[in-house]
């Protein structure tokens, strides 16, 4: 994937669901999945903060992108299950999810961490995305070539000290992305993979290192030949796999 160069076309007529496109990475891989021909669904917890994406899109020439205000803290199953219902009734189908939504309020040790944020690190990061990919599975399998992307992180494959309820919910979208790989790899029409775009500039990044100068870290518009290869259909076959 290094050296991915995608086709101009590669997504054209597909219907991707892109989460934390409010934030620099989402906002990233939302604008290159329109760039290369996909109806993108742009998903954030505020729907004013989606409108500068939503314009930048349009004016681009792309097709018209769809705005979902999704609050990955509070929602529960109904929620979910009525985003499903609204995605069908709009486009009848999904053909990928790229979950780039991403929250951690502060680094802290074990020793100190508190409960209640740590339960809300864990459903945002964990507990969100699968109960999304869940309900949006009927949809999925409606397309004849499926993709779902979560996005990893360093400290969810190998831990660091103080990163605590973020690092386990990312060793969980792991496991998460492991198990339904498995469950769907003899389906032949649906891949599972996650994606560890490395130290980039995003919003996460920057309230977490305050002392960094964020410019001398690479843009996240540099990891989305990755993200594309994977929603697209160049990566048919590739299921299962941490990259």
């Amino acid at each position: 994937m290094e050296h991915y160069q995608p086709d101009p076309d590669l997504l054209t007529g597909r219907i991707i669901l892109v989460t934390g496109t409010a934030d620099s990475l989402g906002a990233a891989v939302g604008r290159a999945s329109a760039a290369h021909g996909a109806t993108v669904i742009l998903s954030d917890l505020e729907e004013s903060r989606l409108g500068p994406l939503y314009d930048q899109i349009v004016a681009s020439g792309a097709p018209e992108p769809a705005i979902l205000p999704l609050d990955l803290e509070g929602a529960d199953e109904t929620h979910y299950q009525a985003v499903a219902a609204t995605l069908a009734r709009e486009f009848g189908r999904l053909d990928g999810i790229a979950h780039c939504a991403a929250f951690a309020p502060f680094l802290s040790r074990i020793d100190d961490y508190d409960a209640s944020e740590w339960e809300r690190v864990v459903r945002i990061n964990l507990t969100a995305p699968f109960l999304l990919t869940q309900a949006c599975l009927p949809l999925l399998r409606h397309a004849p070539d499926a993709s779902i992307v979560f996005t990893a992180d360093r400290v969810g494959r190998h831990g660091l000290a103080y990163w605590g309820a973020f690092a386990a919910a990312k060793f969980g979208i792991e496991g998460l992305m492991q198990t339904l790989a498995e469950e769907t790899k003899d389906q032949g029409r649906m891949r599972v993979n996650s994606l560890d775009p490395g130290i980039i500039r995003t919003g996460l990044r920057t309230r977490l290192y305050p002392g960094e100068n964020p410019h001398e870290l690479p843009a996240a518009d540099t990891i989305t030949p990755a993200y594309l290869y994977l929603l697209g259909p160049d990566s048919r076959g590739v299921t299962g796999k941490a990259l």
